[in-house]
């Protein structure tokens, strides 16, 4: 057995990690949703959300930079926090990640009815979690270049979806050459349909669709050069959510009356249906799967890399420290399947009490949204800290955070409006509260087991 992880990462796979970071299932399967709360406006509110997130992006970067660790944004915590901190983010980010691997394979196997609808919908779940946990203990070169595989389809298939999109603005591709225009931004009640409230609500869920992008982070430790090529994708991350999500929900608000996407069903299949492509439904199912088993296959590699660094803490059991031949962390790797395994049984149990027709899917990812914001207040007040006591490298750092530390309690402040308006909402709220159970369960743990550190 070797006792570190390699760095096997490439510049190539690093950039396309940090893009499926950034392009979930939400932008395919959520957009609706985030659009009948604001309308037009919506697009306001992924610039807005967005610039926060370059800004956390960007404090995790110059810490990264300087202490290029796996688990990063967790060992910050531990470091420039408390180890409370410290364990309370990487918990978060293993209930994270799992819960969102659970979700992604509950999705797989109702996307695979779309071509065999009396399919039980646990065998896909089954065989996604078998392949990717064969990946993951393989190399971690392999768990890369699934991701560049997969971030690679999403990617195309939003710059292809872009382009018919302006084809039907511009030119009337797809509409009898009648350029549609852009008048659908305001004229079906206006840019701000419902109002300020419509907004915030809306800016909450949009907030919640770009937990993930920190991904970027755990690869620390593992990624080749990591001073170049983390820093080149942090910096990528402002064009990402540019071209991916401002562009690609701009095509779907100009192109379609909001009001009148509900009864489209995904703007994707309907942007390229309408421009001819008959196939447009069976496409999109593609890319929804490899979208899911990308958060999946992520979901596994960070909350792995997670538990490892709890093991180096003694913050969980030593067995984790194992590694394999190909310096894989074995046990959690395993570990993190047989959770994410739990999602299978799950799909099996709860329609039995909830109904047949109760989207498992929801009920299950949302559980993740709080835990998954964590570590980025931790990456935010960890910067605060290592400005403070790391200042003898800040006037020669290359990589500094615009505005810090001024930015840093913008951002904790938007974050926490955004919480509470979820507490607000009843479509969030349940989320918020499960994850503040978890919050408090984790912390119970953490002063059971570590009784010394306070």
């Amino acid at each position: 057995m070797e006792s570190n992880l390699k760095r096997e990462l490439t510049a190539r796979q690093v950039q396309m990690i940090a893009l499926g970071g950034t392009i979930g299932v939400g932008l395919f399967l959520g957009s609706s949703s985030t659009i009948a709360w604001t309308g037009p406006s919506v697009i306001l509110a992924y610039m807005f959300a967005g610039a926060f997130i370059f800004l956390i992006m960007r404090a995790l970067g110059e810490m990264v930079y300087t202490h290029p660790h796996t688990g990063s944004y967790a060992k910050f915590a531990n470091d420039y926090i408390h180890p409370a901190a410290g364990f309370m983010t990487a918990s978060s980010n293993i209930f994270n990640w799992v819960i969102v691997g659970m979700s992604e394979v509950i999705a797989v196997g109702a996307y695979m009815r779309f071509w065999w609808p009396d399919l039980p919908t646990w065998i896909p779940g089954v065989v996604v979690i078998v392949i990717l946990t064969l990946a993951n203990l393989a190399s971690v070169k392999m768990f890369g270049e699934l991701e560049f595989w997969f971030a690679s389809v999403k990617v195309i298939t939003i710059i292809l979806m872009i382009i018919a999109g302006l084809g039907l603005i511009l030119f009337g591709f797809g509409n009898d050459g009648t350029p549609i225009g852009f008048s659908n931004l305001w004229s079906h009640g206006g840019f701000f349909t419902n109002g300020f409230s419509g907004f915030f609500f809306a800016l909450s869920i949009v907030f919640a669709s770009y937990i993930g992008v920190e991904l970027i982070g755990v690869t620390a430790g593992e990624t080749k050069d990591p001073e170049t090529n983390i820093t080149r994708a942090i910096n990528g991350v402002i064009w990402r959510i540019l071209i991916f999500y401002v562009g690609a929900i701009f095509i779907i608000v100009t192109v379609y009356p909001w009001d009148q996407l509900a009864d489209i069903g995904s703007p994707f299949v309907a942007t390229f249906a309408k421009v001819g492509i008959t196939a447009a439904a069976a496409i999109i199912n593609v890319v929804v799967i490899t979208a899911a088993m990308s958060g999946c296959n992520s979901g596994i590699f960070s909350s792995s890399r997670m538990i490892y660094t709890l093991a180096e803490k003694g913050q969980m059991p030593s067995l984790f420290l194992k590694v394999n031949k190909n310096g894989i962390p074995l046990y959690t790797v395993l570990a993190v399947s047989a959770g994410i395994f739990v999602g299978v049984i799950l799909d099996i149990v709860l329609p039995l009490f909830l109904g047949k027709d109760t989207n498992i899917f929801v009920y299950v990812y949302s559980a993740s949204v709080l835990p998954g914001m964590v570590p980025w207040f931790a990456i935010l007040i960890s910067h605060i800290q290592y400005r403070k006591i790391e200042a003898d490298r800040i006037a020669d750092h290359p990589f500094k955070m615009p505005g810090a530390p001024f930015t840093n309690y913008i951002t904790i402040v938007m974050l926490l409006i955004v919480l509470v308006g979820m507490l607000f909402n009843d479509e969030t709220r349940v989320s918020i509260l499960i994850g503040i159970v978890f919050l408090i369960l984790s912390g119970i743990y953490y002063i059971v087991r570590t009784p010394k550190s306070f």
